[in-house]
């Protein structure tokens, strides 16, 4: 199959998806632009913040990516690249970018409410400290793999103990490019620079950030990176969002969007054609295709981590109610565009290397792939592909630290809304509550338990991120469609893609729980992993089927009228 038929197509239907599908949300859930958006009517200069539709559209954008668009689809084409495409393109239609959007908008019209507070107003208290406590600790692993990521990106020492020029450079580039951003935020946001002028002056400042990481790199090992990227995500967490988050992320996504353009051009310009076969059946190597493509491709089609990002930041920041749909919605649709080059970018290296590509890393798949798809329009020395191969990794790791400090200032979120009764807010708890609630406080003990976790044994349930988050985003899509029915607005268009998630994820908790079981009889090898994987299956099993339980007679009512 001819690649850029592949992209063609699958970038048509996601421009159909936003223009034509997402205007119709858009009416039917009632979107007015007159109505006073929480980031003005709760201002405070530190979370609630108004930002203009391109910072904000960069910073839920850099957010959300990650390395997960990537991961997914080449991970899961083991299975063929026509049901990943099929996924990807649908799934983030009717189900990903719809779930994005509903959670932003519910949060916007909740004051800028995560996603736990709009279950207990539309749900039940308890149902919302059950939904808090299991994203908390979802969270807390995000920032156990993220910082173990970002640290390993940053470790300037091999495991054989010798010098890496290649992460310290990019330590180097993390390092001045968080200068660049305040800076940038200083600027823009208090001295009042033009956006347009401040953005053409940070993206030059990107590049000779680049420049210098490459000529200084920085020595220093992961352990040490470990503790250092817990005090930056402690003050990235605690600070106004204008001075970092904002600019941050706004610069950070031109990587992104250069990184997009730069893969466009390769595969047009190379348009391989692509050997890996579009089927290759319901079961590999003992993995079946119901439920695994569809936990294995999240960031791609649709995940639970979105609606985090939606209902607890990007609501708290947005200006008016019209720039819901291009910042929820098409900053899905972008995510998308990027799983369909990750699913080509494996294409492309499985027609050199077979079925051992997918025994490569998935980010290196990635970079290898559309460097070489570069070769094609000119990067055809082997230094000019290196150097761009080395830069596709540094756009990765990026944004993995854009979504470390995201995700800690969302635990922080969701910490104090646990303790909080209705009507309260963290200013206005007393008694020990109040520290509970304090947003220093939690901050440091999201950051303790993280960092310690990234630091132990996290690998020891990562297996299990993939079926949490999914289930995440399956509570999300019923707490949105629990609202809109009681907002009296059109809820039907989330009930089958809820659904779906929840099987989709049981399935998948029942599979882990039974093979782990089976390993733990059968009393060989280590068995911590086993357990705990087996006791968390089983425990978000009973969580999510007591949540629907709450929230079954809340949407029977709003079927039948």
């Amino acid at each position: 199959m001819s690649a850029i038929w592949i992209l063609l197509g699958g970038c048509i239907c996601l421009a159909l998806g936003y223009f034509v599908y997402s205007a119709w949300l858009e009416k039917e859930w009632g979107v007015d632009n007159s109505r006073t958006t929480p980031a003005h009517e709760m201002y405070d200069g530190i979370d609630y913040v108004p930002a203009k539709a391109p910072v904000l559209f960069g910073h839920h954008f850099s957010s959300i990516a990650g390395a997960g668009p990537i991961n997914g689809p080449i991970q899961a084409a083991i299975f063929g690249w026509l049901p990943c495409l099929l996924w990807i393109v649908f799934g983030g239609i009717f189900f990903g970018a719809a779930h994005d959007y509903g959670a932003l908008f519910a949060s916007v019209r909740h004051k800028g409410a995560t996603i736990g507070q709009i279950i207990a107003q539309n749900i039940g208290e308890r149902a919302k400290k059950l939904f808090i406590l299991f994203a908390y600790l979802t969270l807390l692993l995000v920032i156990a793999a993220f910082a173990s990521i970002v640290a390993g990106t940053f470790s300037g020492y091999t495991a054989s103990g010798e010098l890496n020029p290649a992460n310290g450079s990019t330590a180097t580039i993390s390092i001045l490019f968080i200068v660049l951003a305040v800076a940038f935020g200083y600027l823009v946001n208090r001295r009042h620079l033009s956006l347009t002028i401040g953005s053409a002056v940070g993206v030059i400042g990107l590049v000779l950030c680049i420049v210098l990481g490459m000529a200084f790199p920085i020595y220093i090992s992961g352990k040490t990176w470990m503790y250092l990227l817990g005090v930056y995500i402690f003050v990235a967490s605690v600070t106004p969002v204008w001075i970092l988050l904002q600019p941050r992320d706004y610069l950070s996504s031109f990587l992104l969007y250069a990184m997009i353009i730069a893969a466009v051009i390769g595969v047009i310009g190379c348009n391989p054609t692509l050997e890996l076969p579009a089927f290759v059946g319901f079961e590999v190597n003992g993995q079946y295709l119901f439920p695994i493509l569809f936990v294995t491709i999240a960031c791609g089609a649709i995940s639970g981590f979105h609606s985090l990002i939606a209902s607890g930041t990007t609501s708290k920041q947005l200006s008016c109610e019209k720039d819901a749909r291009l910042i929820g919605y098409g900053g899905m649709i972008v995510e998308c565009v990027l799983a369909i080059i990750s699913l080509i970018a494996v294409g492309y290296i499985y027609s050199k290397a077979g079925p051992d590509a997918f025994k490569i890393p998935p980010t290196k798949v990635f970079a290898q792939g559309i460097a070489e798809m570069l070769g094609s329009v000119g990067l055809t020395s082997p230094e000019a592909q290196q150097t761009a191969f080395g830069l596709l990794i540094l756009s990765v790791s990026a944004f993995c630290l854009t979504s470390l400090d995201t995700g800690t200032r969302l635990a922080r979120y969701l910490f104090n809304e646990f303790w909080l009764r209705p009507g309260e807010t963290p200013e206005t708890v007393m008694g020990f509550r109040s520290v509970l609630c304090n947003k220093y406080f939690s901050t440091a003990l999201a950051v303790v338990l993280g960092i310690g976790f990234g630091m132990t044994g996290w690998s020891k349930v990562w297996p299990l991120f993939g079926a949490a988050n999914q289930l995440l985003a399956g509570l999300a899509l019923l707490a949105v469609a629990s609202w809109l029915k009681n907002a009296a607005r059109n809820h039907r268009m989330l009930v089958f893609p809820m659904i779906f998630m929840l099987i989709v994820t049981l399935s998948s908790l029942v599979i882990t729980f039974v093979s782990k079981v089976r390993v733990l009889a059968a009393g060989a090898g280590d068995m911590y992993g086993p357990a705990i994987q087996a006791t968390l299956a089983g425990v978000l099993f009973v969580l999510a089927l007591f949540l629907v339980r709450e929230a079954l007679p809340v949407l029977k009512e709003g079927l039948k009228k």
